[in-house]
């Protein structure tokens, strides 16, 4: 079973995908890819882990997040990604964006992806309700999300949009 959690920032996405972890009955892993730059975010990530349970474990992907999942996944184990956003962020360089790179990863996930075993639980940002951004790297972040997380709906029997700290299955 894959479901997927989707919603602008501070939408409650994160803490409605936690709470069907914290309902599964087996054991939890928590997969981060977010990587810290700096102590406003080094806070966000501590409030994070703060508020998750001590026995769930915990593995750090910032890139190459499908082998971290394959190498995790289990039939009795529920794997919870937090957040696809961030894990694209981590494509973007000084220098643009690694899109060779990205394309890879990004293959290599959609691919596996409906071939793990166990609960799989994903969340990320809805960002494209705005106006179209301005700078190549921007647009290219606002599109290949977007894409991404039409791509991952697809692979997921259950896709729900968080507002507000409300849930709204949408699949």
């Amino acid at each position: 079973m894959r479901q997927f959690f989707i919603g602008g920032a501070r939408s409650g996405k994160s803490r409605l995908a936690e709470a069907e972890a914290l309902a599964w009955p087996g054991e939890v892993i928590y997969l981060a890819t977010a990587q810290v730059g700096d102590e406003e975010f080094a806070q966000r990530v501590a409030a994070h882990r703060a508020r998750r349970p001590a026995q769930w474990g915990l593995i750090e992907a910032p890139a190459s997040l499908a082998q971290a999942l394959n190498a995790a996944a289990a039939p009795e184990r529920l794997l919870l990604v937090d957040c696809l956003t961030l894990w694209l962020v981590g494509f973007l360089t000084a220098d643009g964006v690694d899109d060779a790179r990205w394309r890879q990863e990004r293959a290599a996930l959609l691919q596996l992806l409906p071939q793990l075993p166990g609960k799989i639980v994903l969340v990320s940002n809805e960002i494209g309700w705005g106006v179209v951004p301005m700078g190549a790297a921007t647009r290219w972040f606002v599109d290949e999300l977007g894409w991404l997380n039409q791509a991952v709906a697809a692979c997921c029997e259950r896709v729900t949009l968080a507002a507000a700290g409300l849930p709204l299955v949408l699949k």
